[in-house]
C-alpha cells in the first residue's frame, strides 16, 4: 500500500566483485548529523565500477539484510533451522493464514455495514469514505483499530512496547495534529498505525480496486496515486494530501494522514532523507518511530522478495516491534514558510530519538542495489527509476 520497493525475482547472491555505478563512500560518526553515505544519483550514469560486497553492503547500508537468513532471504541455513522451518510450514503457518483471512473477512463486511446506502465521495478523482461521521465511522475506527491488532498478533506480534517521551523542550500547545509522521520499514508498518490511530494514508490506484482490501482502504480514506494524464482542475496527489492534512488539523473528527517521507523501506536502523510533502500544510505533525528487533529473520522489508518475506514472517513463532511515540511537533513560523527546513528538523529529531544513523541515498540507490543482487542490467534500471 505504501511506497515500499520490492526486490524480486531470482539471482544469485553477490559475489566477490560486483558491477555498480560511482566509486567510493564517505564516512561519517553515527552520532554526528552528518550523513554515513552520500548520494550518488548525479553518476549514476557513470561507468560502471568494480567493488567488492564489502565495498557494497557499505555503500547501500540502509537496505542491507543482517539476518540469519542473509541478503535475499536465500542463505544457507542450518539443519536445525531447516527443520524448524519445515514443521512452521505445516503447523503454524496454516493456522496464520486462516485466521488471517478471517479477520480481513469479517472486518471487509462490517466496512460493507456501515456504508450501505451512504455513497463515497468523489472529489479530486478520488474515491472513499474519509468523510463518514457518527456511528458509522466510530465503528468502522473501532473494529478497523481492533482488527489490525488482532492480525499483528497473528503474525506473531504477542506484545507491542510503546514508549511516550516528552521533550525538554516540549511545547504545550492544544493543536490537533494533521498527519502522522514515521520512519518505513516493513508492510506492517500500516497494520500498527491503523491500531494505533487509524489514519488515512497514500497508496497506488489499483489497491482500491482489490477484493476486500478495496473497500477497507475507502473506509480508511486513503489517497490513491494518479497516474493518467492531469485535468486542468487535477490538483496532483501533493495538494490532495496537503488538503487532508489541513482538515485533519481543523476537523477532530477527521482522520489523520499517515506519511512515511522517506519514500520507501529500510533495515530499520537508518533514516533517509525526508520529502516536503508531508510539511507543506503547515500543520503539526506527530513523529512515530518503528524498530523491529529480531533474532533470526528481520521484519525489515528491504532486498527481499514480498512473498519470501511474508512465508519467512509467518514461519516465526514471535516476532518484536518496539515503537517510539514522540510529543506533538509545532513548527515554528520559519518552519512553516519552509518546508523543507521542517522536514530536515523532524528527520533531525526522529534519528536522535530513535537512535538512528542519518543516509542521504534513496530510492534509486536502491534500485541499483537490488538490480546488482539479482544480477540484472543497469542501464535498465536507470532508465526506471524515474517511472
Amino acid at each position: 500500500m505504501a511506497s515500499a520497493d520490492l526486490a524480486g525475482g531470482g539471482g544469485s547472491e553477490a559475489d566477490s566483485s560486483l558491477f555498480v555505478p560511482g566509486d567510493g563512500c564517505a564516512s561519517a560518526t553515527p552520532k554526528d548529523y552528518q550523513p554515513l553515505l552520500e548520494s550518488d544519483s548525479s553518476s549514476a550514469s557513470a561507468a560502471a565500477v568494480p567493488i567488492s560486497l564489502e565495498e557494497l553492503e557499505r555503500k547501500y547500508a540502509p537496505y542491507v539484510r543482517r539476518d540469519a537468513y542473509g541478503v535475499m532471504g536465500r542463505g544457507q541455513l542450518p539443519a536445525t533451522e531447516k527443520v524448524m522451518l519445515g514443521i512452521a510450514a505445516v503447523t503454524l503457518v496454516p493456522i496464520r493464514v486462516v485466521a488471517g483471512v478471517l479477520i480481513l473477512v469479517l472486518y471487509y463486511l462490517i466496512c460493507r455495514i456501515c456504508t450501505l446506502f451512504s455513497p463515497p465521495s468523489r472529489e479530486n478523482g478520488q474515491e472513499d469514505y474519509a468523510h463518514m461521521t457518527g456511528w458509522r465511522r466510530e465503528v468502522v475506527v473501532r473494529c478497523g483499530r481492533f482488527a489490525s491488532r488482532a492480525m499483528l498478533f497473528t503474525f506473531g506480534f504477542y506484545w507491542i512496547k510503546e514508549t511516550r517521551r516528552s521533550l525538554d523542550n516540549e511545547v504545550n500547545e492544544f493543536e490537533k495534529p494533521g498527519a502522522v509522521v514515521s520512519n518505513h520499514v516493513s508492510h506492517l508498518d500500516i497494520l500498527y498505525h491503523m491500531s494505533s490511530a487509524f489514519p488515512s494514508f497514500v497508496a497506488k490506484r489499483s489497491v482500491a480496486k482489490l477484493p476486500l482490501v478495496g473497500l477497507i482502504s475507502k473506509c480508511l480514506g486513503c489517497v490513491y496515486v494518479q497516474r493518467e494524464a492531469k485535468l486542468p482542475d487535477f490538483k496532483g496527489v501533493s495538494g490532495i494530501v496537503t488538503e487532508r492534512i489541513q482538515k485533519a488539523h481543523k476537523d477532530y473528527q477527521f482522520p489523520m494522514m499517515l506519511l512515511f517521507p522517506e519514500g520507501t523501506t529500510t533495515n530499520g536502523d537508518y533514516l533517509l532523507p525526508f520529502k516536503s510533502g508531508a510539511f507543506l500544510a503547515k500543520a503539526p505533525v506527530v513523529p512515530v518511530i518503528l524498530r523491529y528487533p529480531y533474532g533470526r529473520f528481520s521484519p525489515a522489508w528491504d532486498s527481499i522478495s514480498g512473498v519470501r518475506h511474508v512465508c519467512l514472517l509467518l514461519c516465526q513463532f514471535v516476532n518484536h516491534l518496539e515503537v517510539i511515540h514522540l510529543p506533538v511537533y509545532y513548527p515554528s513560523d520559519q518552519e512553516k514558510e519552509d518546508p523543507k527546513l521542517y522536514a530536515i528538523n523532524v528527520r533531525k529529531l526522529m534519528a536522535t530519538e530513535g537512535n538512528l544513523t542519518l543516509s542521504d541515498i534513496g530510492l534509486a540507490e536502491k534500485r541499483i542495489y537490488h538490480a546488482v543482487l539479482n544480477g540484472n542490467s543497469l542501464p535498465r534500471v536507470l532508465r526506471e527509476k524515474d517511472d
